[in-house]
């Protein structure tokens, strides 16, 4: 019988094939010729997800046992009963480490208690032989499930006590009952504890991993929307004040024939496109696993230049701020660059011909961004659902600020507000529906 060919590659060595046929010759010939390879392949492969260490450090552990039982019944050579005993006790081996086989729960069990009992026929005092129940019930409450892992560990008390009658009864060749059989019975539920508390880790470990699946998942769409949103805001922007450049020149073409107004706004124009297009760069270039050292990101000194970008273009923008920057960290200055950005991109899309007004305060809690303007057109009965007044939500509630939007006096307002000494919790509200400007 064929199965999948899997290549070994020893410590040191060339990688060797492995199972190329089913045979029982060609494993033990893989096996006899790279031992420690092919029992670390089949350890690799089990499905417990223990480490090997473990595995093989139990498997020491039973065997150390097994050793000093067979040495307690010195008195009973030239007997073979001790050594058949050890050999039963890891009858499992031969079959996992050379053909592979998975050892299953009940053939643990089946050879701890062959095992023992052949231990047993032969008492001595202080024996260790009951150590290679304890250890057998700890391995299999550590690979099977809890009613197999309770039945076995009962049956391995059950046997401990019938032997312990039995030479209570004279029916043992010397007669003698078995000592310290509650320190055994107790080092059973121990054993089967310990195994239970492993199997319980690995269940934990395995939800651990789902969950660090779950969170990379939502970082990453959360990466995807910020990316999103500032290449929305990029594009938002300069497309806008493009738009208002192209449209000063065909102006200046159509009515005065003034072709340097018309260079100059095409240069504008232009300007601003090449500023665009470095920006979308920067920011598509962080979804490289190695970015490019980046440009810095704007902050809010640059609000100043925002608004100076829009009055060039024809927009009518009046401006008012403060010098005392230093308390807006950069987190919070670019945050309110956008919320400007999009706001004033917003009143080029959905209010023509509108009068602009933008403040910026400091104050000693919180920095304030009000941006206010005309409808000349009145307000518009479609709204608009794209991603402006959704991302400056966004970003205000990631802040901890807080942003309104929404129709007043005449006009509309839009006011974004951020704690300076993080004081506040993260709180954003609303107030109206939805921008009458939002359809960016």
């Amino acid at each position: 019988m064929d199965v999948t060919r899997a290549m070994i590659s020893p410590a040191g060595g060339p990688a060797i094939p492995f199972r190329e046929t089913g045979t029982v010759w060609s494993r033990t010939v893989a096996f006899a010729r790279h031992p420690i390879a092919v029992a670390r392949q089949n350890i690799e492969e089990l499905p417990f997800d223990y480490p090997p260490s473990l595995i093989v450090s139990a498997d020491v552990a039973l065997f150390l046992v097994g050793v000093a039982a067979t040495a307690q019944r010195h008195s009973y050579f030239p007997t073979a009963v001790p050594v058949l005993a050890v050999l039963v006790m890891f009858i499992a081996s031969p079959l996992f480490c050379i053909f592979g086989v998975r050892p299953w729960p009940w053939i643990v069990a089946c050879s701890g208690m062959a095992a023992t009992a052949m231990f047993l026929i032969q008492p001595v005092s202080g024996d260790f032989a009951p150590f290679v129940l304890i250890v057998s019930v700890g391995e299999i409450a550590a690979i099977a499930p809890k009613r197999a892992s309770v039945f076995f560990g009962v049956v391995a008390m059950v046997e401990l006590l019938a032997f312990d009658v039995a030479g209570n009864l004279q029916w043992s060749p010397t007669g003698e009952r078995l000592e310290g059989l509650p320190m055994y019975i107790l080092g059973i539920a121990l054993g089967w504890l310990v195994g239970v508390m492993m199997q319980y880790q690995r269940r934990f470990l395995y939800q651990e991993r789902e969950f660090q699946d779950i969170r990379a998942a939502r970082a990453a769409d959360e990466e995807r929307r910020r990316i999103a949103r500032e290449v929305h805001d990029v594009i938002a922007h300069s497309l806008s004040i493009t738009l208002l450049h192209l449209t000063a020149a065909r102006h200046a073409l159509q009515t005065d024939r003034d072709v340097d107004d018309a260079v100059e706004a095409l240069v504008d124009a232009e300007r601003l496109g090449r500023q665009a297009m470095a920006d979308i760069r920067r920011t598509i270039g962080l979804l490289d696993v190695a970015p490019s050292k980046q440009a810095p990101e704007p902050g809010v000194e640059d609000i100043e230049d925002l608004v100076g970008d829009f009055v060039r273009a024809g927009l009518d923008v009046r401006y008012t701020g403060t010098a005392d920057l230093g308390a807006v960290s950069a987190a919070v200055g670019l945050a309110l660059y956008r919320i400007g950005q999009e706001s004033l991109a917003n009143v080029v899309k959905h209010a023509p011909g509108a009068s602009v007004t933008v403040g910026l305060a400091v104050d000693a809690a919180a920095v304030t961004l009000v941006v206010n303007n005309t409808l000349p057109g009145g307000l518009p009965a479609n709204r608009g659902h794209g991603m402006g007044l959704s991302g400056m939500a966004q970003r205000a509630e990631l802040l901890g600020g807080r942003i309104t939007a929404g129709p007043f006096d005449d006009g509309w307002s839009v006011r974004a507000q951020f704690p300076l000494a993080g004081r506040s919790g993260p709180w954003c509200s609303l107030l109206g529906q939805t921008s009458a400007r939002e359809g960016a």
